[in-house]
């Protein structure tokens, strides 16, 4: 996270759907917001965002009446990439039926809260030839919204890590602002050794000495705001390669296998090792204060689903001087 003095949402409410781990809540609450209300369908994750902010959030977002929840300045809502039927039909909300986003929209067409931010994987802007996103912009036009777009790197932003994903911002036309832009990428000046925790008993165990290991001969000696593959084990598959600590981590995922499943593996002090939990909380821009899962398989697949609190604030920043704009 970055630390923030200016206050620019304070007296702003929002609400907090598909909230995972609470990313998004964590980068509006720092410009000064108060969440209203926040879903979540996963257990565990509910667990892990009572254990961090006092209260477990609703679930099962198709069974919520629309109509209770709490009125809200801003929605917030990383959902899921469920696929959409659309058949190049372009019916906007119509097309929505059936899909999680409708949730979204159903909440959006009850409530018209002034600003609705969306977060998805990257691949959701060029899903079904560009349909996908065609169709969730149809239906914000519709509830009488602007609609903008782009696919942001956290790389760009700080945090070294490539993590792609489309973010959407979206206000309401009767507040006129026409002025909002993304925020400007800026020099990565953090690499993954920053990131890492001293060794000890939870770090050790993580460590691999394995016969197949073999090193590509590339020199471990310079900064690079890429990931610098060193080596791979086995036959190198996902979950097999080994990468610098002065490059920038891959992205971190919820799946897959391998002795460095879903963090990748990091040559430290001559060894190489996945990534703890922590260090891919700090990878994620989550604060050391931040609890995370005791149980490591679920830490890993949270922070492999989560959104990086870094360019959600970034992002907030500008959401808030648009709002502010006169």
């Amino acid at each position: 996270m970055i630390t923030v003095k200016d206050k620019s949402l304070k007296g702003l409410t929002f609400i907090d759907l598909f909230a995972g781990l609470g990313g998004f809540r964590l980068a509006l609450e720092s410009f000064g917001a108060k969440c209203v209300y926040s879903n979540e369908w996963d257990v565990h994750a509910q667990n892990v965002y009572r254990e961090n902010f006092g209260e477990t959030p609703e679930g099962d977002i198709t069974k919520v009446d629309e109509k209770k929840i709490p009125d809200h300045d801003i929605l917030c809502a990383g959902f899921p990439c469920q696929a959409f039927s659309i058949s190049g039909k372009q019916r906007g909300f119509e097309d929505s039926r059936g899909t999680l986003f409708f949730d979204v929209a159903r909440i959006v067409k009850e409530k018209k809260p002034k600003v609705v931010f969306l977060e998805n994987v990257k691949n959701f802007a060029a899903h079904d030839g560009g349909r996908t996103l065609q169709v969730v912009k149809n239906v914000m036009t519709d509830l009488g919204y602007t609609f903008n777009f782009k696919v942001l790197n956290a790389v760009d932003y700080g945090v070294p890590q490539k993590r792609e994903r489309v973010y959407m911002v979206c206000f309401r036309n009767d507040l006129q602002n026409t002025n909002f832009s993304y925020p400007k990428p800026f020099k990565l000046n953090k690499h993954v050794e920053d990131f890492l925790l001293p060794d000890g008993p939870e770090v050790d165990k993580l460590y691999i000495n394995r016969s197949d290991t073999q090193y590509n001969g590339t020199a471990d000696d310079s900064y690079s705001d890429k990931s610098i593959r060193l080596g791979i084990v086995n036959k190198g598959g996902q979950g097999e390669r080994i990468y610098s600590t002065k490059g920038i981590a891959i992205t971190l995922s919820a799946y897959g296998g391998g002795c460095f499943a879903k963090t990748g593996g990091y040559l430290v002090n001559g060894r190489p090792r996945k990534l703890h939990p922590r260090e891919c909380a700090r990878i994620m821009g989550y604060p050391d204060s931040y609890k995370i899962a005791p149980n490591k398989n679920q830490a890993y697949k949270q922070f492999g689903n989560s959104v990086v609190v870094n360019v959600l604030q970034y992002i907030t920043e500008k959401i808030g001087e648009t709002l502010n704009s006169k």
